[in-house]
């Protein structure tokens, strides 16, 4: 026994010996830790995917979506692995997912997360107007989020003369939705009608549309050509004339505090 012990010092106190051992255990290593790597990514693993095409702001049920196998080196952090985590979520604003594709957590959001583009860069001091349009006041569905259009006013004077020009110019469109609320010219492939055209102006010439609005008459978008757009000026009343035609038709309470103790205006019309 102690002739054994005795030669198996000898042998690993030889140099040689341990850079043979040593080269060994690095190939064996690089070996098996190159086949776990390979037998890793080509290990076909089983994930969901989008059985049927599927439309912006749609809920995902569980009939539209199927397995399939595909190598672990396909997927990335983003890959929705589990169905559990995709029922009942809904596609993205801006998404479409195909029918084929894996699901990515970026293009999945509850109802309570899914954002609304025509909101996102309204500046401070303006509001929110929304105008009742259809496919012929909007010249064939060819008005899009972005263009800058200006806004006229008709109607019948109180001498029943007619009444026609432009109120407000550079008004940038935010959006253009449906009857049920749906951007027009998002991601779809459905053909929508236009039923509102958003968009957001200062408070006073909010006030304004919103007297002109319970009047007789009729706002009208008007589009521009494409540099009216790319070089858009400050939107601004253009026909004071007008604006005090419809001013004429309301009347101005007397400054009255709210409840928060701040002084506003009424205005009513006649």
């Amino acid at each position: 026994m102690n002739n054994i012990l005795i030669s198996l010092k000898k042998f690993f106190k030889n140099k040689n010996t341990v850079t043979i051992l040593a080269v060994i255990a690095i190939v064996l290593v690089l070996f098996f830790g190159y086949r776990y790597r390979i037998k890793q990514a080509t290990n076909p693993v089983s994930v969901p995917y989008a059985k049927v095409e599927i439309q912006p702001r749609t809920q995902i049920t569980e009939d539209m979506i199927g397995y399939v196998k595909i190598p672990s080196s396909m997927l990335t952090p983003n890959t929705v692995k589990v169905a559990s985590n995709i029922i009942g979520m809904y596609a993205n604003y801006n998404t479409v997912i195909p029918a084929g594709s894996l699901f990515y957590a970026s293009t999945l959001v509850t109802w309570a997360q899914m954002p609304d583009s025509a909101w996102a860069d309204i500046p401070d001091g303006y509001t929110v107007v929304s105008l009742n349009v259809n496919t012929e006041t909007t010249y064939g569905n060819s008005i899009f989020p972005g263009n800058y259009i200006d806004l006229y006013y008709v109607a019948h004077d109180t001498n029943g003369k007619l009444l026609l020009g432009k109120l407000i110019e550079s008004i940038e469109v935010l959006a253009v939705k449906d009857s049920s609320g749906k951007h027009v010219f998002e991601n779809s492939s459905s053909n929508l009608t236009p039923s509102s055209l958003i968009f957001a102006v200062p408070e006073d010439m909010h006030l304004l549309l919103r007297k002109a609005s319970y009047l007789s008459g009729t706002l009208i978008p008007v589009p521009r050509n494409q540099n009216y757009s790319e070089n858009p000026g400050a939107t601004v009343v253009s026909s004071e004339y007008i604006e005090d035609y419809i001013l004429s038709q309301t009347i101005i309470l007397p400054e009255q505090a709210n409840n928060s103790g701040q002084i506003g205006t009424i205005g009513t019309v006649e």
